[in-house]
């Protein structure tokens, strides 16, 4: 249900890192759900973003849409790879000018939360995650970094130790702050000092399938990235010699192709279609990685399928797990990052036979709980709750300035 008309500003900004066709990912999807709030109650936004590359782009959700964009716009290869220039990312974000909007919302991974705003504006911030790679997964990062094996790794540790300064600055700018998770309302306390609402991100439950019959398939279905850790469940499977089916591409893709034994099959990347049907046939979804949210987990359990994953991060928001007795479970989490936790989690999910065990339903009926309709209901009660007290606010002080503490001090 939209906001009503009169609840919000006409001017209102969204701001997003970037707009890429080589971004798609959950971060977008929720950029879009709130642009589609907002255009259903006529207050479509002014977007805004580092760089971008979608508006001329035919088919795109944001053809012909007016996006503002940084000095990163026009740099050599700024549009295709905008990450290259991070060490100027927190500096661009601060160039753009959103001094027409009385409102701003910023949808925020990396530095989106950072533009500048005056007292009269509010700015409320959904935040995905504080930045992972700058924060408490940097050693992880730099172990990887092809730049750090290279004899940078000291530059590099000193352009990560200033984007966690501008980091925690530019959190304390924000109005309202919103994560998309616990387990990221948690580290935005550890790492900023606020607080913040928790509100899911919306994931697409609708287009899958959930009553169809399973196949003896397990499932592992991620972007093949270090952290995501599928060498885990590669070499699980390989050791209980059960049929795993990867889907996914990146730069892991090797390596994990020389580490699969018979049992295990990487499809790359597939089409949505298949994707859905996959899900909607596999026993059970398998991952191994520490995620802020996780949506591919919420769409297996919107295809009726168990999750079988790491009982950390944004997954205890979203998966019931069996082997804690919880009703209406929807899977099971096992309590380490490590081979052998994954391994008996899986044995343990066959020796119960819990696929049989795990209603399909059930399973589905608890995955609408993060559909697009609720994330909408919830976004646009706290739109109107932070727009009435920014008002009020605002009111008090042009009123009686001696009424807002440290006005006058």
């Amino acid at each position: 249900m939209p906001p009503a008309p009169d609840a919000l500003p006409r001017r209102i900004a969204l701001v997003h890192e970037w707009f890429t066709p080589r971004s798609r990912g959950g971060a977008e999807l929720v950029v879009q759900a709130i642009d589609a709030l907002l255009t259903a109650a006529d207050r479509q936004p002014q977007l805004a973003a580092l760089v971008d590359g979608e508006s001329r782009r035919p088919g795109s959700w944001l053809e012909r849409r007016s996006v503002l964009t940084s000095p990163i716009q026009r740099l050599p290869w700024g549009i295709s790879h905008v990450q290259q220039y991070l060490p100027l990312l927190p500096l661009a974000i601060e160039q753009i000018d959103l001094g027409a909007a009385d409102l701003v919302i910023s949808s925020s991974h990396l530095v989106a939360k950072g533009v500048l705003t005056a007292p009269d504006q509010l700015h409320i911030s959904y935040v995905h995650t504080p930045v992972r790679y700058a924060w408490d997964q940097m050693h992880a990062y730099l172990q990887c970094s092809a730049l750090a094996r290279r004899g940078l790794g000291p530059l590099i540790r000193w352009q990560l130790h200033a984007l966690r300064q501008w980091d925690q600055l530019s959190a304390q700018r924000v109005d309202h702050l919103i994560a998309n998770s616990r387990f990221t309302a948690r580290r935005i306390r550890k790492f900023w000092g606020r607080q913040a609402e928790v509100i899911h991100p919306p994931v697409d439950v609708g287009r899958f399938r959930w009553d169809a019959p399973r196949d003896d398939v397990y499932l592992c279905l991620c972007r093949l990235v270090p952290y995501k850790r599928v060498d885990l469940v590669v070499e699980a499977f390989n050791r209980l010699k059960l049929p795993l089916v990867v889907v996914g591409d990146g730069p892991e893709r090797a390596r994990l192709q020389a580490l699969a034994g018979p049992t295990v099959t990487l499809l790359g990347r597939q089409s949505p279609q298949q994707v859905e049907a996959l899900m909607a046939r596999c026993r059970a979804y398998v991952y191994a990685g520490l995620e802020d949210f996780g949506i591919a987990p919420v769409e297996a359990m919107a295809s009726g399928a168990p999750v079988i994953a790491l009982g950390r991060g944004g997954l205890l928001d979203t998966v019931r797990c069996a082997s804690a007795g919880m009703p209406k479970a929807t899977g099971v989490l096992f309590p380490d990052q490590t081979l052998e936790s994954l391994q008996q989690a899986v044995q343990w999910f066959e020796e119960q036979r819990l696929w049989r065990q795990l209603d399909a339903e059930v399973i589905r009926r608890w995955a609408e709980r993060f559909g697009p309709d609720a994330f909408a209901a919830r976004f646009e009660a706290a739109l109107q709750r932070a727009w009435a007290a920014h008002r009020r606010s605002c009111d008090v002080a042009a009123s009686d300035p001696a009424k807002v503490p440290g006005l006058l001090s």
